[in-house]
């Protein structure tokens, strides 16, 4: 449900408001043996850069402890633990630290963890969020869920299980980023009038990975996932998916169809991703989205959504603006610096970009859902932004428009084809 903002209540009164209500309103009950005024604990499984950055943040900002770590690697396990010790005041103990192919099963089923942040390659989601929601934990999933139909389907399978029984959150930090909140909610309420198309691209660079020298093609594509294909779903699944997601939340709904296409045109490291995706969505009401990326760029960079409407046009980028323009005008940043005054907007130098507090407000929400017991579960929602990636790939890599109804009916799994026992 939205929190509508009172009228004569400035944005920051309104955010200091509701982020102090998330953690006063609390009830003081048992979280899997955790009082809940103490600091839940945290499983990483995953412990490489997102996965480091992410249990950072909720250390930060919701006092969580980092307290038991898993990953496939024995150097990924002694590097998160050498930078969580040095964050918090006692080190992780030796016996929390899981490695190997079954370190997923461990940390699931520690009686020493009350939730668990999923940041392992997105192949494997599927497979980790059942482990944690068979054995009963809170569980925080970085995007994408699955890589393919099967794996999606199962995921809201999960979501089911765990309704009113866990909380489930899925990585779109950007559904609560306060500037992005702001303009869904203007948009939803009318201030765009009729929606008629919509634009939405992801312009990065490249990907940066080590050579890793000695290392097996196994333990390359393992360590390298973001470049392999499958690992990783592709870049227009694991990275372009957030403004596939927000398209889906401002729309309320996901694509009927696309048609594109994609290929890899630029990029020459070892692994098979796409490096350029073009593709048009069709969402309800016939309502178009032409949707854009590239992961090649050198020195520049963009992510944005536009939506064209009767009474307007708005735009929405990672850094600024966040505005409208039209019938109703409105610029979140504008707005900001009228409200905090010229001379103090000046003497700051500038504000962060559109995301600033993406991160911490989304960890702050999750933490908030289990002590609360006002369990979130968002595996629907992410399954459903999985998809909806996925429907552009598919129709990209066979050069036909594809619905959402046949896509569906997809039962092809695929395989890594890696025996982690071997590594």
């Amino acid at each position: 449900m939205k929190e509508k903002r009172p009228q004569n209540m400035s944005r920051r009164r309104f955010l200091q408001t509701t982020a102090a209500g998330s953690f006063l309103v609390m009830n003081p009950r048992l979280v899997s043996g955790t009082q809940a005024n103490s600091a839940l604990r945290l499983g990483l499984l995953g412990c490489g850069g997102r996965g480091t950055a992410v249990a950072s943040g909720f250390l930060e900002s919701t006092g969580t402890r980092v307290h038991a770590l898993a990953d496939l690697f024995p150097d990924k396990l002694e590097e998160a633990k050498t930078h969580f010790d040095g964050l918090q005041s006692s080190p992780i103990d030796s016996k929390l630290m899981f490695g190997g192919p079954r370190a997923y099963q461990e940390i699931v089923n520690s009686d020493e963890v009350d939730f668990v942040l999923i940041t392992s390659p997105p192949y494997f989601h599927p497979e980790h969020l059942r482990a944690a929601v068979d054995a009963g934990k809170h569980v925080y999933c970085e995007k994408p869920v699955a890589v393919d139909v099967p794996g999606a389907k199962e995921v809201i399978k999960l979501g089911e299980k765990a309704q009113g029984k866990l909380s489930l959150d899925v990585g779109f930090q950007i559904r609560n980023a306060p500037p992005f909140v702001e303009l869904t909610r203007r948009i939803q309420d009318g201030q765009l009038g009729k929606i008629a198309c919509a634009q939405a691209y992801y312009y990065a660079g490249l990907l940066e990975r080590p050579e890793w020298p000695g290392a097996s093609p196994q333990e390359q594509r393992l360590r390298n996932w973001v470049w392999d294909r499958v690992l990783s779903g592709d870049i227009i699944v694991e990275q372009n998916i957030h403004v596939i997601d927000v398209c889906n939340w401002v729309l309320q709904g996901h694509p009927l169809q696309a048609a594109g296409a994609g290929g890899r045109q630029v990029v020459g490291h070892q692994g098979d991703c796409y490096d350029h995706y073009n593709i048009t969505f069709t969402y309800p009401g016939g309502v178009e989205v032409a949707f854009s990326s590239t992961q090649f760029n050198k020195g520049w960079w963009d992510v944005c959504e536009r939506f064209f409407g009767s009474k307007g046009v708005s735009e929405a980028h990672y850094s600024q603006p966040v505005a409208i323009y039209g019938d109703e005008p409105w610029d979140y940043f504008s707005e900001l610096r009228a409200e905090q005054g010229e001379d103090e907007f000046s003497a700051a130098g500038t504000f962060g970009g559109a995301l600033e507090h993406s991160d911490s407000e989304k960890q702050k929400a999750f933490v908030a859902s289990i002590v609360s017991g006002n369990f979130h579960n968002q595996a629907r929602q992410g399954a459903e932004s999985a998809l909806s990636a996925m429907l552009g790939r598919e129709a990209a890599y066979s050069g036909k428009p594809l619905t959402w109804e046949k896509l569906l009916k997809s039962k092809r799994r695929w395989n890594a084809r890696l025996d982690l026992d071997k590594l």
